[in-house]
């Protein structure tokens, strides 16, 4: 039974993390829901992110993948004024820099504080927005407002709140160890007037005994003046977006009865939307491993090439691992290899870089196992994208496109997908002759159930079951909400919001 929701007030409440990871996206989600539940207009809000997992907006721009799973929880269409700052690395120093869904430029990161005031600009100019349309707001911080170093026109932890005058809830992840040292540290690091906007804490991932924690909270509560909101458990199997970092389980086991299919992929250094392979990680019938730098390649039935935000430099990765040499043989035996985006372009016969869109101009040869070469441009293509696969059964698709590069060769002549085009089928990707090799640029490939199953039975898993992903991710946002409601004091929660 849905526990009652207290009401949830007009304004503006901002979670922020002690450390990355420690939570704040998905509680984010979690308040998004409850006050959806509430009958709430609500919106998310992150100023300032960083990340390779995105996703395109309705108005043609693109944001932080974890903000378009907020939407979802608030019920509401993902668009950029959600998160109208988005870095994605392109190398160890820079990143491209996106403002309002839109590529502005690459910059390292010492040109980056230099550009802040006109991206606080941006930020401001998409929160208003936000609060002219939405009853309330929930604004999620990036990384830790400890990180002094970074406190020079911070747009994304204290430097936002201070601007726009909205409280703070702090959450910590127990799970990782020192979570007392981590809140007390963290307030230690702030300025007297940003300690002041930190109305409580929120403990995160907690296992056993919360008997045993009480004690602790005790302490807490009487070193710093501040309460204690919630403990939340540490809650598993949920089917939630990443934000950015891989999963920390790198493999996942299919169940121990019927036919399984090996799956595998590289843990590129520039991954990104790896949150492709979610619904792979979530299917009873497959057993899905992410290989990472000095691993060899182990055997697999299908192997993917993921998406990159650095397409040479993953190239020359891969081949520096012996991925080369370990492709061929996989597709000498009879294996199936999928390219996605950057994986794609990949698969090729060359890619050319002559505007230096990922870094110097220039041009390296790609694997040459498909008839084309890529060219990248400077201007993206962000597309939302319905469709059906151009394999037995044309399976429906619906997925996104985001990238910077025209392919064009003869192998495009055997199209992977037919999209939906004003009306017309217009042909995506390329199929090898033999029928191994499957290209797209085509994101979310799996996550339609009959798109998933068609292509599982592709790679050779004769009897795939469909797997419907979407409803795990609701599910899993309405456990999560319930687990909120039943281990946060939501009276003082909403009570917080500014």
């Amino acid at each position: 039974m849905t526990a009652l929701i207290p009401a949830v007030p007009r304004g503006t409440l901002m979670i922020q993390g002690t450390t990355s990871d420690a939570g704040k996206s998905t509680l984010v989600a979690g308040l998004c829901r409850l006050a959806r539940r509430a009958g709430v207009r609500v919106a998310p809000f992150k100023p300032q992110n960083m990340a390779l997992n995105s996703a395109v907006t309705v108005d043609g721009g693109e944001i932080g993948r974890a903000q378009a799973l907020q939407a979802l929880a608030a019920g509401i269409d993902a668009h950029t004024d959600l998160n109208p700052v988005l870095l994605k690395p392109n190398s160890d120093l820079g990143s491209q820099v996106i403002i309002h869904g839109k590529v502005r430029m690459n910059l390292n990161a010492r040109a980056y504080q230099d550009y802040k005031p006109l991206a606080r600009e941006a930020v401001l100019e998409s929160y208003a927005r936000l609060r002219a349309r939405y009853d309330t707001v929930f604004v999620e911080g990036a990384g830790s407002p400890a990180e002094v170093n970074l406190r020079a026109n911070d747009i994304a932890n204290m430097g936002f709140a201070e601007a726009v005058n909205c409280p703070v809830l702090l959450v910590a992840d127990i799970d990782r160890g020192g979570v007392f040292a981590h809140l007390i540290g963290t307030l230690a690091c702030l300025s007297e007037s940003e300690r002041m906007r930190v109305k409580g804490f929120v403990i995160n991932r907690f296992r056993g005994d919360p008997a045993l924690l009480a004690p602790g909270l005790e302490w807490l509560e009487a070193q710093t003046g501040k309460p204690v909101l919630g403990v939340v458990p540490y809650l598993h199997g949920l089917t939630l977006d990443a934000e950015d970092m891989l999963p920390t389980a790198p493999h996942s086991h299919a169940d121990a009865a019927g036919a399984t299919l090996r799956v595998v992929v590289p843990a590129l250094p520039h991954i990104s939307n790896h949150t492709d392979f979610d619904a792979l990680r979530a299917h009873p019938q497959v057993e899905f491993s992410y290989v990472r730098t000095n691993s060899a390649p182990p055997p697999a039935d299908l192997v993917i090439l993921p998406g990159s935000k650095n397409v040479r430099d993953d190239l020359a990765w891969l081949r520096a691992q012996g991925w080369e040499a370990a492709l061929a043989r996989h597709l000498r035996y009879g294996g199936r290899v999928i390219g996605i985006c950057g994986g794609m372009q990949m698969l090729g016969r060359a890619i050319a870089d002559p505007h230096g869109v990922e870094g110097e101009p220039g041009a390296v040869a790609g694997f040459g196992w498909l008839d084309y070469e890529t060219e990248l441009t400077r201007e993206k293509t962000l597309k939302n994208v319905t469709g059906a696969l151009a394999l037995d059964g044309a399976a429906a698709v619906k997925g996104y496109e985001i990238h910077m590069g025209e392919t064009r060769g003869p192998a495009l002549d055997r199209p992977a997908l037919r999209l939906d085009a004003d009306g017309h089928a217009r042909p995506d990707g390329a199929q090898s002759a033999d029928g191994q090799i499957l290209a797209t640029y085509v994101h979310g490939l799996f996550d339609t159930p009959e798109a998933c199953a068609a292509l599982l039975r592709w790679a050779g898993l004769a009897a795939a079951r469909p797997v419907d992903y979407p409803a795990l991710r609701e599910a899993s946002l309405e456990r999560l909400a319930d687990t909120l409601a039943g281990s946060l004091d939501l009276e003082r929660v909403f009570a917080a919001i500014g």
